[in-house]
C-alpha cells in the first residue's frame, strides 16, 4: 500500500490540524485564494502569471512528483515555501535559501497620506523597480494578489509594498522595496505599517518573510514589532527540457 493509500485524512483536513502559516501557499490556495488556485491531484499552486509558489504535501510521493512534473511541463520550473524536501534527482534545484517567517506582535499601525494604491497600469513601473532592487518575486498578476501601495517622487515609483498570500486569519506582506537613491528616509517601514493597517482593519494579521541572511530587513522588522515564529526554507527547481 502507497503512502497516499494509506492516508485517512484529506490535506484540507490535515491542513485544518495544522497552522495555516506552517505551509502558507496550501493555506491561502484552500482559504481566501481559492479563486487562483490550479490544481492536478493532491498539488496546488498559483497562475505563474500571479505567483511562482507551488503547493505540494509535506510528504509528497512519486504520484506527486509526476504532477509537479506536468505542470511545469519540460523545461519548466516550480518555486517552494516552507519546503525543505528535496526533489528527485531528475530536477534541477535553481535556488535553495533559508529564510526566516515573522509575524506581527504589536505593530503600530497607520494609513500613510503619501502611500498611493498601485493598480495594473501601475505593473510596468512596478517592474522596474522590482528589477532594480530584487525584493523576491512579482509576475505580471501579482498586483491581483491584495492591495499594494507606493510612494511616488516628481511623479517616479520610488518605493512600494503589498499583500501577497492570505492564509486564513493572515496576510503576508512582500514586495517591499525602496529605490537606491530614497534609502534611509524610512518610507519601507510607513509602507509596511500602512499596509499592515489595511491588513488589521479586516480583521487579520501580518506576517512576512525573509532571507535569513538579510540582517537589515530583519533589524527593521523586529523594530516595527514583528516577532520570529520560525525559521523557514525557499526552494527553486526546474525540470530538464
Amino acid at each position: 500500500m502507497t503512502t497516499r493509500q494509506s492516508e485517512e485524512r484529506s490535506p484540507e483536513v490535515r491542513l485544518q490540524e495544522a497552522h495555516p502559516l506552517d505551509s502558507p501557499a496550501r493555506a491561502a490556495l484552500t482559504g481566501p485564494h481559492a479563486h487562483f488556485a490550479e490544481r492536478r491531484g493532491r498539488l496546488l499552486r498559483y497562475p505563474p502569471d500571479v505567483s511562482p509558489w507551488l503547493a505540494l504535501p509535506d510528504e509528497p510521493d512519486d504520484d506527486d512528483w509526476a504532477d509537479a512534473a506536468a505542470l511545469a511541463g519540460p523545461g519548466g520550473s516550480i518555486a517552494l515555501a516552507g519546503f525543505r524536501v528535496p526533489p528527485p534527482d531528475d530536477w534541477e534545484i535553481t535556488f535553495r535559501a533559508d529564510g526566516v517567517q515573522y509575524v506581527d506582535a504589536g505593530l503600530v499601525t497607520a494609513p500613510d497620506e503619501e502611500a498611493v494604491r498601485l493598480g495594473p497600469a501601475d505593473v510596468p513601473e512596478i517592474l522596474d523597480l522590482v528589477e532594480r532592487t530584487r525584493p523576491g518575486p512579482f509576475m505580471a498578476r501579482t498586483i491581483e494578489m491584495g492591495t499594494y501601495l507606493g510612494i511616488r517622487r516628481e511623479g517616479r515609483l520610488v518605493a512600494m509594498a503589498g499583500e501577497r498570500m492570505r492564509p486564513p486569519g493572515w496576510t503576508e506582506i512582500s514586495a517591499v522595496c525602496t529605490d537606491q537613491e530614497f534609502r534611509g528616509q524610512g518610507l519601507a517601514a510607513r509602507l509596511i505599517l500602512a499596509v499592515a493597517h489595511g491588513i488589521r482593519t479586516r480583521g487579520e494579521t501580518p506576517f512576512l518573510h525573509a532571507a535569513a541572511d538579510n540582517t537589515g530587513a530583519i533589524r527593521l522588522y523586529e523594530a516595527l514589532g514583528f516577532r520570529l515564529r520560525r525559521p523557514t526554507a525557499f526552494l527553486g527547481a526546474r525540470l530538464p527540457g
